[in-house]
């Protein structure tokens, strides 16, 4: 499909990123999505402040037996950025699950790093019928009050973060560049930095943080969800322990009391970005639950 207006001028380079670049017309725009592959379905979801490159490899790793789907939220990749639109996590939830029920997606593993474990634990929980599995990864979907995800979300979200963050790219060039623990190549990170191009492109990068705090009646809400519809589903917990924040003892510990069957997988050498720091563990992963899920 053509490019169409209202996106970025982006396009990622073939050898880096060879899939064909889809668009849904959803409530708010043109969002994008790659759909490659056939058979059992897997949702893969992205934080911040990626987009659906975040997963390409593991895209490649599971092959063309597997259907994988991985959406960009408005506001990031090669997504509309929309007026009006205030790029909040239940915002982008809607709009993941928009998509899910335009595809008519059935029997799906659901993937979720970062902000992508929230948006995806609230469209499972709100149609667990089409979810097959969970696979989870340095994420949460409580409302959190630990002092250390809660100065995160203080400083980030004051003016002169958001000022940088808008401004100057710092949480791409910044904490992302500083936080992988893969060795990427200048032109594998230009698809991080180039395709949010303006201060007025990063603006939903910029609201995120801030969402730690400011969505936590949202994530009370799902909390509850989750543990009336998900428990009972095959989960696989993939956790790069470089994070100081989302792979805490602590937060582990809470996954593993909300899914006392779930599988663990620890990744000592990975930090934040599981999916680029080894995106072997977590393509194994899914593999598992997929076979786990899968019809006797």
């Amino acid at each position: 499909m053509d490019r169409p207006d209202g996106v970025v001028d982006f396009t990622p380079d073939p050898t880096e990123f060879p899939f064909e670049s889809r668009w849904f017309e959803s409530t708010v725009g043109p969002v994008h999505y790659v759909d490659e592959g056939a058979g059992p379905t897997v949702l893969l979801l992205h934080g911040n402040p990626d987009w659906s490159f975040l997963y390409r490899t593991i895209i490649r790793l599971l092959g063309p037996e597997v259907r994988c789907v991985a959406p960009d939220y408005p506001g990031f990749g090669l997504s509309v950025h929309p007026d009006g639109y205030g790029y909040t996590p239940a915002e982008h939830a809607d709009i993941v699950r928009e998509l899910v029920e335009h595809l008519a997606l059935t029997g799906m593993v659901v993937v979720g790093q970062d902000w992508g474990g929230p948006i995806g634990m609230d469209v499972a929980s709100r149609s667990p019928e089409r979810v097959s599995g969970l696979v989870m990864g340095n994420t949460w979907f409580w409302p959190t009050s630990d002092r250390t995800t809660t100065a995160f979300s203080r400083t980030m979200g004051s003016w002169p973060l958001q000022w940088l963050i808008t401004r100057r790219n710092f949480f791409v060039t910044g904490l992302m560049r500083r936080t992988l623990q893969a060795n990427l190549s200048d032109k594998e990170f230009a698809h991080y930095t180039d395709v949010v191009p303006t201060p007025e492109s990063r603006e939903g990068i910029a609201v995120f943080p801030r969402e730690i705090l400011n969505s936590r009646p949202w994530l009370g809400e799902l909390e509850k969800r989750v543990a009336e519809t998900l428990r009972g589903k095959p989960v696989s917990l993939v956790f790069g322990r470089k994070d100081p924040a989302l792979a805490s003892d602590a937060t582990i510990a809470r996954w593993r009391r909300e899914f006392p069957d779930a599988g663990y997988v620890e990744l000592p050498g990975a930090g934040h970005y599981i999916q680029e720091d080894d995106p072997e563990a977590c393509a194994a992963a899914i593999r598992e639950v997929l076979a786990a899920g899968a019809p006797a």
